[in-house]
């Protein structure tokens, strides 16, 4: 179902400004509030609606980030103390637009930058912290070394390097982002190879979230087979999803005009976790695990 339509993308697109932001701040990945949407905000609301790089917001706003990234403007007057911020807007900026655009000329110089020290990380096939830290300082000349380094597995830097990495460090940080205790930074604040201890609940959302991130990388297919089993055992009776009423947080859910009618909210679970089998389903293996 096309939701590009509906009343969800209608009030976003109708605060979009002419440069293609939304508001003067662009950086926060919190809840739509009672506040005015950010520009991350608007984006994220929009690409789970369906929005693509064929639709014309999208593009402007890509078009805008794209001159930001070149230096020609800034995406705002929003500055954080206490993190390298010039090159945190950067990382920011350049994982947005190839969530829209793989091939963007601009993000692809800075996904390979990042994925040299990926690959100097991962160089003997496990997490090297040293290996790391040196990289990034061989890399990032420009850094502010009073700024702590920034780290690899947050939002940002899963869709940056998509397609960048060879095949086994792929899969070594694929294992190592899975595994972290700590989950998916801005995401998902728990080990992502364990599913939600129950499938109706908002965490499942989240936890889908973050594997939709990783779900674009070529051993998506072996590396997030769990996955793919768990929601297979999930489905219901009906041969459907239902992430249940409290999973409508205004931003993964609802797609549906209103959740007002259970059957609204199960075709949107279901369009949902289908699209993400489709992306990385390579069997259909169950688990012995309960929902």
């Amino acid at each position: 179902m096309d939701h590009r339509q509906s009343r969800w993308a209608q009030e976003i697109l109708a605060l979009q400004r002419e440069d293609g932001t939304w508001g003067a701040c662009f950086h926060s990945l919190a809840q739509p509030g009672k506040a005015p949407l950010t520009t991350e905000q608007a984006m994220r609301r929009l690409k789970a609606l369906g929005f693509t790089i064929a639709d014309e917001p999208i593009r402007r706003i890509v078009n805008t980030m794209s001159s930001c990234l070149r230096g020609e403007r800034r995406i705002d007057g929003y500055w954080e103390k206490g993190v390298d911020w010039a090159l945190y807007i950067k990382l920011m900026l350049g994982s947005w637009i190839r969530q829209f655009d793989l091939q963007n000329a601009d993000a692809l110089a800075l996904a390979r930058r990042w994925a040299g020290v990926i690959e100097a990380a991962f160089a003997h096939g496990a997490y090297d912290e040293a290996a790391y830290l040196a990289a990034y300082d061989r890399e990032f000349t420009e850094r502010n070394p009073a700024c702590h380094r920034i780290g690899f597995t947050s939002f940002y830097h899963a869709p940056l390097l998509v397609g960048m990495l060879s095949g086994n460090t792929e899969r070594a940080m694929l294992d190592y982002i899975l595994t972290r205790p700590d989950g998916m930074y801005y995401i998902y604040a728990k080990p992502l190879i364990y599913p939600p201890a129950a499938f109706a609940a908002k965490e499942t959302s989240y936890w889908l979230a973050a594997l939709e991130l990783l779900a674009d990388y070529a051993c998506a297919g072996e590396k997030l087979d769990f996955a793919a089993a768990w929601l297979y055992l999930c489905t219901s009776p009906d041969g459907q999803w239902d992430f249940g009423p409290k999973a409508n947080d205004k931003v993964y859910f609802p797609l549906s005009d209103s959740w007002r009618s259970a059957e609204w909210r199960k075709a949107d679970c279901t369009g949902r976790v289908t699209a993400f089998l489709t992306r990385i389903t390579s069997d259909q293996r169950t688990m012995e695990a309960p929902c």
